[in-house]
């Protein structure tokens, strides 16, 4: 099927730096765009080529109606637009608008993030699991503000295990909250992020955010709250089932983790890992994964995760040929594993 669409003014603003957000639609959608003098002809199945007239057209109504975009934002959001038939850039438009506060815009730059977004408006808990870079903590960082600044909450509570001190905690110099502020950094790191310095400061102040080891959670009932748990991954069991029984009416949890990077000593399993075990059919609870293709830091951050997992599964394979007692031929040879150099 083909279909032109008459160029209007601006459009251009669409195509981005090399025409790569035409590339996006191209390679998303599976279809062919070529630029006339006065059009744009768009080449492939009827479907797909409707949702790509779609795209045009929700940019002019969204350029006329006063709505700017960075290219930045527009190529994360064309990425979410092609990667699921539901999405629309006017919906997605309209659904940052809603959870924007300031100068800042929720906005999901994956498929994975925009399911997430969606699960914690629906849902009053939800479990955010995946590497590192992909925007668990950020996001759940950001949703909270929102959530207090539009005052469907009254407080932020931000919760962090601190693993890595164990014993030796008593021996950092300083007050208890300066022991344990540097492993609760990354929340503070968000929060600057979003808000005014002065804003967090006073927030902090009058206990409105209030940011602490996970230990300060027991005998809690936490009501009007948006709750946040980072770095769950390093919870113990007792921990974990502790915080997840404090949330209170008109309250929200968040727990985000890695289940690759497991800090805890002594081998413990992590409540984390229980957690998904024992709740996975609770209703209520949404429970959302994502993987290196929602990694937003550097795109490097992309391949080395990449790289981690190869080479784990390289190794595993290698470990289990090691422990393959079966012999390599009928005489009962075991046969060699190990590479010899020529």
């Amino acid at each position: 099927m083909k279909k032109s669409i008459e160029i209007s003014s601006n459009i251009e603003t669409l195509f981005g730096t090399r025409d790569e957000n035409l590339h996006v639609l191209e390679d998303g959608l599976n279809i062919n765009i070529n630029l006339r003098s006065d059009s744009i002809e768009l080449e492939g199945n009827a479907r797909d080529v409707d949702r790509a007239e779609q795209v045009f057209s929700d940019y002019n109504q969204l350029q006329r109606s006063g709505h700017t975009f960075t290219n930045g934002d527009l190529n994360s959001m064309l990425r979410v637009v092609v990667a699921d038939p539901k999405a629309t850039l006017r919906g997605l438009v309209e659904a940052g608008k809603q959870r924007s506060f300031g100068r800042r815009t929720v906005q999901p730059k994956s498929l994975n993030q925009r399911r997430y977004l969606d699960a914690i408006e629906a849902h009053d808990m939800v479990f955010g699991i995946g590497p590192a870079g992909t925007g668990k903590t950020y996001l759940a960082v950001a949703m909270a503000i929102c959530a207090l600044v539009s005052k469907r909450v009254n407080r932020i509570i931000l919760a962090r295990p601190a693993v890595e001190a164990g014993e030796r905690l008593g021996f950092l110099p300083g007050t208890l909250q300066e022991k344990i502020d540097p492993y609760l950094r990354p929340l503070y790191d968000a929060l600057y992020d979003m808000l005014d310095p002065e804003r967090v400061d006073r927030y902090l102040e009058k206990n409105v955010i209030e940011i602490a080891p996970i230990a300060f959670m027991r005998g809690r009932t936490l009501n009007d709250s948006f709750v946040i748990l980072d770095e769950a991954q390093n919870t113990t069991s007792e921990q974990m089932k502790m915080f997840v029984t404090r949330l209170g009416f008109n309250s929200k949890a968040v727990i985000t983790g890695d289940v690759t990077q497991i800090d805890l000593p002594n081998a413990r399993r992590s409540g984390l890992l229980e957690a998904i075990d024992v709740l996975k059919y609770v209703q209520g609870l949404s429970f959302v994964y994502f993987d290196e293709g929602d990694v937003v830091r550097h795109h490097l951050v992309q391949r080395i995760i990449r790289a981690y997992d190869e080479h784990k599964s390289r190794s595993s394979e290698q470990q289990m040929e090691l422990l393959d007692p079966r012999p390599a031929n009928g005489h009962g040879e075991v046969r060699d594993t190990v590479q010899h150099p020529e």
